[in-house]
């Protein structure tokens, strides 16, 4: 089993399977504190101008993801599960930044 440290994976660009779309990179991830493991990754939505205009983050539960690689994260999700995934920049969502 290949073991990676939260840089590595954020150095992977992440790609759907469904459609072959380059969704980004991972900003952040949500962590269980008491399992000790990733529920999923975080894909933070582009910037606007002094915050107006910023696109919601994308989280992908960990479930999704097909395969780790050497360059990218393959992950399988249809256009619904996607959008199912998008989390409002405001919103808050249980996350621990690594």
């Amino acid at each position: 089993m290949k073991r990676f440290s939260t840089a590595d994976l954020r150095r992977l660009e992440i790609v759907n399977l469904c459609d072959g779309a380059r969704l980004g990179y991972a900003t952040d991830f949500e962590f269980d504190c008491e399992d000790a493991r990733i529920l999923a990754l975080v894909i933070q939505g582009s910037c606007g101008i002094f915050g107006i205009g910023k696109e919601d983050d994308l989280v992908i539960p960990w479930h999704f993801i097909q395969c780790i690689g050497e360059d990218t994260i393959l992950v399988k999700m249809s256009s619904s599960e996607l959008s199912c995934c998008l989390c409002h920049p405001y919103r808050k969502h249980k996350k621990f930044r690594l």
